[in-house]
């Protein structure tokens, strides 16, 4: 790859359908798609190095990342938190994934780190093209088209930390999706640990707040895009949000793919399994009356922002 390619990332609150977004894309054929979650939040021997004001809001793993000043190349991949990959690679008995044809092996992966970062700089904003590019270099069965333009990574929330990415990369591109909270509570509820109406309730909406934020703040590079509209019409979804990535339309988003074979489910990409309107309803009426009425309470002011308001 001597082309340098552009940068894009999705966001989506806990079970909001950014996994759907993610593989939906997939086929595109101007995209280097990310297998899995591609989550570049950073430890340093087990020890998270960012430490702010949203550390106890978000898990380590899903934010953008920080570098030590001082430190090497090769401990600056080990520091990319990417567990959904590394746990293919190192363990696979114990990947969900296990059974995609993914065909990668690190070592390749590691050269190709190394090999794109010599001689440049070591900005974060190098180091996470360095994580990208060296993905899709080491990948051998990867489907190309020789078209693609940018890459594209989902990691959950990374857009709280969407004016760091505005900043590293100021031609690229943050899509965050939204869907309703009670669907999005419904399926969370499906974990094996899931967190409480209330907690939900409050980090969705301080989520979209900062999307709405950002969104208003960088209007060319932040991008705001309903799960709803997705599931209803991906065709006319899709061709407004690929006009605003500076990407042809292709009809390969109105199914979600992996590696650009369709899927039949979603799963175990994500949670939501049948990206459908029907099935976005049918989640949301999973919650009891008394559910709803309380998560009808705590995010009204949002909803009304993102055209929930009779929901």
């Amino acid at each position: 790859m001597s082309q340098k390619l552009k940068f894009m990332m999705i966001s989506a609150m806990y079970e909001n359908g950014g996994n759907t977004t993610h593989r939906m894309l997939d086929g595109h054929p101007e995209l280097h798609v990310y297998p899995f979650e591609s989550q570049l939040g950073t430890a340093d021997h087990g020890f998270h190095v960012a430490n702010d004001w949203l550390s106890s809001f978000i898990p380590p793993r899903y934010r953008y990342p920080e570098f030590p000043m001082h430190s090497d190349l090769m401990r600056d991949y080990e520091m990319f938190w990417d567990e959904e990959m590394k746990t293919l690679l190192r363990a696979p008995s114990r990947s969900k994934f296990r059974d995609a044809d993914f065909q990668l092996k690190e070592d390749d992966r590691r050269k190709a780190f190394l090999a794109y970062m010599e001689g440049k700089e070591r900005t974060r904003a190098n180091l996470v093209d360095a994580f990208f590019h060296s993905t899709f270099e080491a990948w051998k069965n990867l489907k190309r088209t020789g078209k693609e333009k940018a890459y594209l990574g989902y990691s959950p929330v990374i857009g709280v930390d969407g004016d760091k990415m505005v900043k590293d990369f100021p031609d690229g591109h943050i899509i965050h999706v939204v869907r309703n909270p009670y669907s999005g509570y419904a399926d969370t509820k499906k974990r094996p640990f899931p967190i409480t109406l209330n907690r939900y309730g409050w980090k969705w909406n301080i989520m979209q707040h900062m999307a709405l934020t950002f969104a208003e703040r960088y209007p060319k590079q932040f991008h705001i895009i309903r799960f709803e509209d997705i599931v209803e019409d991906p065709k006319k979804a899709f061709t407004k949000l690929c006009k605003q990535l500076g990407l042809r339309y292709s009809d390969t988003c109105t199914y979600p793919s992996w590696n650009g074979v369709k899927l039949e489910s979603v799963y175990p990409w994500g949670t939501i399994r049948t990206p459908t309107p029907e099935a976005n309803v049918a989640t949301m009426n999973e919650l009891n009356a008394a559910e709803k009425k309380e998560m009808r309470a705590l995010t009204s002011v949002m909803r009304r922002q993102l055209g929930y308001e009779n929901w």
